[in-house]
């Protein structure tokens, strides 16, 4: 089993981040100096106290949202105590910060002020804009735009691929008069894809192969063989097996992308009323924005 403590390098260039979060609340309190010990929220155990600060499983849990994605193949064992080994890091830095009164510097309150900001965008959106897209919005939505619309139809089609157009004529004549599509594909077909398979390519809709290819196996029957067809790759022989309409797909497969669009779609509509409201004065000529902006309104999905 790796030891965890490996990974500390790594996580404490994220460290930064989560000590800036720690000390924005400080910055709110208005207070530099590192705080005495206070009692957790109730129903928040203490797992560990460092130099006499308490780090509670409410931070495991916060930490585990920031730094956890990295952790994912750890057993819950590793996984805690890396965490913890990270929030010690952290408490003993943001200590460390204090000390060296980093914090009452203006660089260092112009950043907090920044993060600040930052830090109650996410929480707005979590707690306001997140909560108010539910499930049954996006079941609503699915039904709406996706249920009923018609993917198209899709054939299962196998084929043989050789280099020449005499070889092809020659596979093609063996099978019309009753040679085994499946076993001339097996010994003949240079496909290496598919060959072992039968020729197999299992379903597909329109746009997904070669033009020529595509046109000459849509326009054949369940059952039917083509003449030989030339594309870059060689001489095809196409046998197609079974059509049919192609179903968009289910709802639990797109539940988490729809949430996330119809909420960054709220935020953005939010954003747009609160800047109607708001008094924004530009002290310097306003410069022109992109017609599109290269971040979207809503933070990053979780993964």
């Amino acid at each position: 089993m790796p030891k965890p403590f490996k990974f500390l390098p790594a996580i404490s260039l994220a460290a930064a981040a989560l000590g800036l979060a720690v000390l924005t609340v400080a910055a709110t309190a208005q207070t530099a100096a590192t705080p005495p010990p206070s009692k957790p929220k109730a129903g928040t155990a203490i797992v560990i106290t460092v130099n006499g600060q308490p780090i509670t499983e409410s931070d495991i849990r916060l930490a585990d949202a920031e730094i956890g994605a990295q952790l994912g193949k750890y057993p819950p064992k590793v996984r805690r105590k890396v965490l913890l080994e990270f929030l010690i890091e952290n408490q003993l830095f943001a200590s460390a910060t204090d000390q060296a009164k980093i914090v009452e510097t203006p660089a260092f309150k112009e950043r907090m002020q920044y993060w600040r900001r930052r830090i109650l965008r996410k929480a707005y959106f979590e707690n306001i804009i997140q909560k108010s897209i539910t499930e049954a919005d996006a079941k609503a939505f699915y039904n709406e735009k996706v249920a009923n619309v018609k993917g198209g139809t899709e054939v299962k089609a196998s084929h043989i691929l050789v280099a020449s157009e005499d070889k092809a004529k020659e596979l093609y004549e063996k099978i019309a008069h009753g040679a085994d599509f499946s076993e001339m594909a097996k010994k003949h077909s240079t496909d290496p894809g598919s060959k072992n398979n039968g020729g197999s390519l299992g379903y597909f809709g329109k746009g997904r192969m070669l033009p020529v290819f595509e046109t000459a196996a849509f326009q054949l029957n369940v059952g039917e063989v083509s003449l030989p067809v030339k594309s870059r790759y060689g001489w095809h022989i196409i046998k197609v097996e079974d059509k049919r309409d192609r179903k968009p797909p289910p709802f639990a497969a797109l539940k988490d992308r729809i949430i996330a669009a119809l909420v960054q779609k709220k935020g953005s509509e939010l954003g747009k009323a609160l800047r109607q409201k708001a008094d924004i004065i530009h002290t310097n000529p306003e410069p022109e924005a992109p017609a599109k902006l290269p971040f979207t309104a809503a933070p990053p999905a979780k993964k």
